[in-house]
């Protein structure tokens, strides 16, 4: 017994530290973002108690109902667009391609580059005066195709896109690819035996033994575009008129624009049980008995 205690103890003093450092940065400021949702507060003196009216106003809210719609458009477009695209490259370096080493290494760049330089970069690209996109359209005689791509509603959101997308593409690639390469061999040598050609290997083998870090990817995938903010915030700031505005962008604007504090947390509240609902979701569809 009281070598199993001991063990406890151990195992207790080594958690601790990281306990209070989740507590702290994590789990107390949602806690308190949760009770200042229940107040209309301005961020100075006291505020006033009002239960769940910021929830009841936020649902009402047409800016609201529409960053939320761009948040699932965001993940609608991470899910069947950015996840296929890294399933694939990670098929095909899997699959012991020349050059594997350095292709999987030029994917994975733009992760390691910090979303407000590649805001930056992306916004130049799509400027309308002398943006990359249009210098290539009008060189290539489709100068009628050439517009302000971040200033127009009917391609700010699209625009805003495809930075995010391009930018994790390899972060989801690479854990895919660690994945396949965690396969035994000599199951693809058994299959391959049996006459199955690659596309039937990919399907029939490698994917489905591919569910726990497919679902790992689906979940950081939709729940990045949930809180997706920096990206967002530098390319258009939610405009033009809320057109590209999310969640996170939103509560930043009402806490600090606005200083609607409670308000702000609301939404911030509303972002948190969102990740959670869904993330729910996704374990719940890839639960096999």
């Amino acid at each position: 017994m009281n070598t199993v205690f001991s063990k406890k103890t151990t195992i207790a003093i080594f958690v601790l530290p990281t306990i209070i450092v989740f507590s702290a940065i994590v789990l107390i400021p949602i806690f308190v973002s949760s009770y200042y949702s229940l107040l209309d507060w301005n961020g100075v003196g006291k505020g006033t108690f009002i239960g769940l009216d910021n929830y009841v106003a936020m649902m009402k809210d047409p800016r609201v109902i529409n960053s939320i719609k761009n948040s699932l458009l965001f993940a609608a477009a991470s899910i069947f667009i950015q996840l296929p695209i890294s399933l694939l490259l990670a098929l095909i370096l899997a699959s012991s391609v020349k050059g594997e080493g350095f292709y999987r290494t030029v994917y994975f760049i733009p992760v390691l580059i910090s979303t407000v330089v590649i805001a930056q970069l992306w916004s130049k690209i799509y400027n309308a005066d002398y943006g990359l996109l249009n210098t290539l359209l009008e060189n290539i005689g489709l100068s009628s195709w050439a517009q302000d791509w971040l200033g127009q509603k009917k391609t700010a959101l699209a625009a805003s896109f495809i930075p995010t997308l391009w930018q994790y593409v390899g972060y989801h690639m690479l854990l895919m690819y660690a994945g396949a390469k965690s396969i035994s061999k000599d199951i693809f040598e058994a299959a391959k035996m049996d006459g199955a050609s690659r596309i039937r290997t990919a399907f029939s083998i490698t994917i489905p033994l591919m569910r726990p870090i497919l679902k790992v990817c689906l979940i950081f995938s939709v729940i990045g575009a949930f809180k997706v903010f920096d990206l967002i915030y530098v390319l258009t700031a939610g405009g033009p008129f809320y057109t590209t505005e999310v969640p996170s962008t939103l509560m930043y604007m009402t806490i600090f624009d606005t200083y609607k504090y409670g308000y702000g947390s609301a939404i911030s509240v509303f972002i948190i049980l969102e990740c959670l609902v869904f993330t729910i979701l996704i374990n719940k569809f890839f639960k096999t008995e």
